[in-house]
C-alpha cells in the first residue's frame, strides 16, 4: 500500500492515488447499484415515523391483555419508545397510544442524510427488538408466545402547524377509540352482552351517548379514567440532574476520597397530557425550536 510520501515520489497526489485504487477495485457487477432508489426526505420538513403493531388484536388475545386497556402493555410501549429516543437523539418528540407510536425528527435533522429508508428501518427495528427484550419486565407471568410484528411509514410535514395537526389527529383518535372500547367492554363484561350485541347497541351513538351509558348504567365517569388511557403518552427531552459517586485523590492528601458528582443530562420523559391545545406548546417551546 502506498503512503502519502511514496505517492509524491511517484508523481501522484494522494487523492489521485485513492481515486485510482477505487477505479481498479470496481467490478462489472457494480452497475446494479443504479437500481437503488434515492429516498432523501425533502429539506426543512418535519419527518414523522409511525410504528404500528401488526395483527395486534390477535397478539393481545393470545397474550391475555386486559380489556379495554392493559397498563402493562402501554407501559411496555412507552419503554420501547424511550429506548428508541435514547438511541436516536435527533428525535425531538414521540407520541403513542394503543399499539402505535409516532416519532418526530426535527426538520433540521440531517441524520443519515435524511434517507427515508434509514429513518424507518432504524426506528422500527429498535422498537421491535426492545419490545421483545423488555417483555419480561412488564409481563413476568406471561411468556411471549411468538415474535410480534411492527410496520412503519414515513410522512413529511412542511410546517409546524401541519405537525401539530398530525399529533392532534392521533390524540383525537386515541380519545375516540378509547371511549368506544371503554363502553364496549363494559357492556360485554358487566352487562353480559355478546360482542355482536354490544356492537349493535353502540351503532350510531355519539360521544355524549357513550358517556351517558357509562354513567347511568355502570356509574363510570369517563373523565375519571386514567389519563394515559384517554390522552395517550407524550415523550420529550428533559434536562435532569444526575448524581453519581466518584473516587478521586485530592492534592496533598494521601488517601482517596469518594465524592458526589452532579451533571446535567438530557433524558426522555413520559407525560400524559393534552397536546391539542396551545398550552402544551407554549409550555414546551424548545421542542420545535431550531436549537432543540
Amino acid at each position: 500500500m502506498l503512503t502519502r510520501g511514496l505517492c509524491i515520489l511517484k508523481g501522484l497526489s494522494f487523492h489521485a492515488h485513492i481515486q485510482l485504487r477505487r477505479g481498479m477495485a470496481k467490478s462489472k457487477f457494480e452497475y446494479v447499484r443504479d437500481f437503488e432508489v434515492q429516498d432523501t426526505c425533502l429539506q426543512n420538513c418535519w419527518v414523522v415515523v409511525r410504528v404500528d403493531g401488526r395483527n395486534f388484536h390477535r397478539f393481545s388475545d393470545q397474550h391475555n391483555f386486559t380489556k379495554p386497556n392493559d397498563a402493562r402493555a402501554l407501559l411496555l410501549m412507552n419503554h420501547c419508545a424511550k429506548s428508541v429516543m435514547e438511541e436516536i437523539k435527533d428525535i425531538c418528540l414521540a407520541y403513542g397510544q394503543s399499539d402505535e407510536y409516532s416519532f418526530v425528527f426535527h426538520r433540521k435533522s440531517n441524520w443519515y442524510k435524511r434517507r427515508a429508508s434509514k429513518f424507518m428501518t432504524h426506528v422500527v427495528s429498535q422498537f421491535a427488538s426492545s419490545y421483545v427484550f423488555y417483555w419480561n419486565e412488564f409481563f413476568p407471568e406471561q411468556p411471549i408466545l411468538y415474535p410480534p410484528g411492527f410496520d412503519g411509514r414515513v410522512v413529511l410535514y412542511p410546517s409546524e402547524q401541519n405537525l401539530k395537526d398530525y399529533l392532534s389527529w392521533r390524540q383525537a383518535d386515541c380519545h375516540i377509540n378509547n371511549l368506544y372500547n371503554t363502553v364496549f367492554w363494559a357492556l360485554v363484561q358487566k352487562s353480559g352482552l355478546t360482542p355482536a350485541q354490544a356492537q349493535d347497541r353502540l351503532k350510531g351513538t355519539l360521544s355524549g351517548d357513550k358517556n351517558e351509558i357509562l354513567f347511568s348504567e355502570f356509574n363510570i365517569n369517563y373523565n375519571n379514567e386514567p389519563v394515559m388511557y384517554r390522552k395517550g403518552s407524550v415523550i420529550l427531552w428533559n434536562k435532569v440532574n444526575e448524581i453519581s459517586k466518584k473516587v478521586i485523590k485530592l492534592p496533598h492528601e494521601a488517601e482517596e476520597k469518594e465524592v458526589e458528582v452532579c451533571r446535567v443530562r438530557n433524558q426522555p420523559v413520559v407525560l400524559h397530557c393534552d397536546i391539542i391545545n396551545d398550552a402544551f406548546w407554549e409550555e414546551h417551546p424548545n421542542i420545535l425550536s431550531a436549537e432543540s
